[in-house]
């Protein structure tokens, strides 16, 4: 109805009841409308702003663009009825520049239309599709439900900040930044390009957090030389984790007669990654990942940005001793990222590919998108230290034969967009059968003995996963990350000896997974990620008691006793580490 009787074109005020929604957030759980919180389909949203009337003069103007963190999952965008962007994903940014709409009626209210559809489809990323139930005994006419193949709420919305910014005319468009570094002296490698005039000059400095100037440079393309560098280091693994510079780039360009001056300011990490057949190195020294997935999930708000919730969570992590996360199973916030960043987390940073079991979802259409969305998120985090390596999906069907092509062409699209870092995904297929594997630099494993497999029998946990490990070592002699494993807990249900469900059963199954773990650390396994750091929600079903409760902290951030668990034995492996400073204790640190 919004299309056919063309809603972009006056306020929505005009077209019929209109309710107040929050943004950042997900809509399905701030109303008390049940058909809201499950809504499939197009939902409207309008803001009316004021523009300062600066933006709109000049000779020339400046350039004035709409900005959307995220969306999910298809947007359409309106700006005073005129069409200024579409856009397909619900975890990445998307932009339009708005200059042409605006700038022709100052001192006029500025109408931002935007149509939002969450339908999923086997060519969307996330894949879903939707079934139309036509028995008409069973089910009201045109009754249809939405499918999908993975565990958790298909939350939607405007998940993240909308923001209207100003450029000149002629700006900085893009940075990309590489680094290398020896014991005595690092390069940072630059690309910079501009857009809107080609008569233009560029000038940078690299300043240390104290301010100081080390290194200068100018042009488009150059290295920068840094004597006696402060390496970024994951948390943990050195008393300065996280260590910063910042690269000032300064533009001035010729337009129009006019001098103009754009500068940008981005953080840089100097910092290597390198793969061996049994190990994962970070500045040259061994890292081994201890740490959880995670999800962006919190009561009411759903998926949308949460400030409080970010900050709470940054501090958990640091108790717990995790030096890593996954972005299980979508991109992550800027902001999100931008901690990790400073604080010295290290990511493992994955496409919203997850749930690829159908046929039809490894076709030309799927694998054209995917392409597309592994651009945008190269684009976007290329630069961040704490990103050391790309998974380009979760548990996909790669036994299926179609699979081969598929994972080939994304991860070499990958490491085209960026040679600089190691690329995954993450399989839970047998070793024998799979047939992406081949392509990834890490092996990434899901597993969940005595759990969905063998369910309540703990005793098979050191067998079966031993056997895991070897398998997949002896096929293809490339370091393993042990990317999910866990069991549900419900928060206070007790039971000795362990039984499925209690918190003593998750406690009891993390140790043992952890007495493999520790063998096999000292030879070619890199990495342990629990599942899940905090409970989170899911579809209503008869095994998912409002959500999943995989979480070593509950849904409000509270722990249970598998996150004690989980934090002496993270301290324990940070304290074995030769590379951390003996007066490091997890007090200190987290203080």
């Amino acid at each position: 109805a919004g299309f056919a009787q063309r809603w972009y074109r006056r306020p929505l005020r005009q077209t019929g009841p209109v309710i107040d929604m929050p943004v950042p957030a997900s809509f399905n759980d701030i109303t008390q409308d049940p058909s809201l919180q499950n809504y499939i389909g197009w939902v409207w949203y309008e803001k009316e702003v004021l523009l300062p009337l600066r933006w709109l003069q000049g000779d020339p103007a400046p350039r004035v663009v709409l900005r959307f963190g995220s969306a999910h999952y298809y947007s359409i965008v309106w700006v005073n009825g005129v069409q200024v962007v579409e856009h397909e994903g619900g975890h990445l940014p998307f932009e339009a520049d708005i200059s042409s709409v605006v700038q022709g009626s100052p001192g006029s209210l500025c109408r931002i239309t935007v149509a939002l559809n969450n339908t999923l489809t086997p060519h969307t990323l996330p894949p879903g599709s939707i079934q139309y139930m036509a028995d008409r005994s069973r089910y009201p006419k045109n009754y249809f439900v939405q499918n999908t193949k993975f565990d958790f709420f298909n939350y939607a919305g405007i998940h993240r900040p909308v923001v209207l910014y100003t450029t000149p005319a002629a700006y900085i468009d893009d940075i990309t930044v590489t680094t290398t570094s020896s014991d005595s002296v690092a390069r940072v490698q630059y690309q910079v390009s501009v857009a809107g005039s080609t008569a233009n000059s560029l000038s940078l400095s690299l300043r240390d957090q104290e301010g100081k100037v080390v290194a200068t440079g100018d042009g488009p393309v150059g290295e920068l030389k840094v004597l006696s560098p402060n390496l970024w280091w994951p948390y943990l693994m050195h008393e300065n984790p996280g260590y910063l510079y910042s690269l000032e780039v300064r533009m001035q360009a010729q337009l129009d007669g006019a001098l103009l001056e754009d500068v940008y300011t981005l953080p840089v990490g100097i910092r290597t990654v390198h793969v061996t057949s049994s190990q994962f190195l970070i500045n040259g020294r061994p890292f081994y990942f201890h740490g959880v997935n995670k999800h962006e999930d919190a009561d009411i708000r759903g998926k949308g940005l949460d400030w409080p919730l970010i900050v709470k969570d940054f501090n958990l992590l640091r108790w717990l001793g995790a030096n890593s996360f996954r972005t299980s199973h979508y991109p992550y916030a800027e902001e999100i990222m931008d901690l990790c960043d400073a604080y010295g987390i290290a990511v493992i940073d994955e496409s919203p590919g997850v749930g690829i079991k159908l046929p039809e979802s490894f076709g030309n259409r799927s694998l054209q998108h995917h392409l597309a969305v592994m651009e945008e998120l190269v684009r976007r985090d290329k630069n961040r230290p704490s990103v050391v390596m790309w998974s380009v999906a979760n548990e996909p069907a790669s036994e299926l034969p179609p699979a081969a092509h598929y994972f080939k062409t994304v991860i070499a699209h990958t490491k085209a967009l960026d040679p600089s870092r190691p690329v995954t995904f993450v399989t839970d297929a047998n070793y024998a059968l799979d047939h992406g594997a081949p392509y990834v630099d890490v092996i990434c494993v899901n597993s969940y003995f005595s759990w969905y497999h063998d369910p309540g029998h703990l005793e098979v946990i050191p067998l079966q996963l031993t056997a895991q490990f070897e398998n997949w070592y002896k096929t293809y002699q490339k370091p393993i990350i042990q990317s999910e494993y866990g069991a549900d807990s419900v928060p206070g249900l007790h039971t000795d000896p362990p039984l499925m469900f209690s918190e003593e059963y998750q406690q009891a199954l993390l140790r043992e997974y952890h007495s493999v773990l520790d063998k096999k650390r000292k030879e070619y396994v890199v990495g342990e990620l629990i599942w899940n750091f905090a409970d989170f929600m899911t579809n209503q079903g008869t095994t998912r008691v409002l959500g999943n409760k995989k979480g070593i902290f509950t849904r409000q951030r509270q722990p249970k006793a598998a996150a004690f668990v989980l934090r002496d034995r993270y301290w324990r492996i940070a304290n074995e580490s030769s590379c951390l400073p003996p007066a490091i204790t997890s007090h200190s640190l987290f203080l």
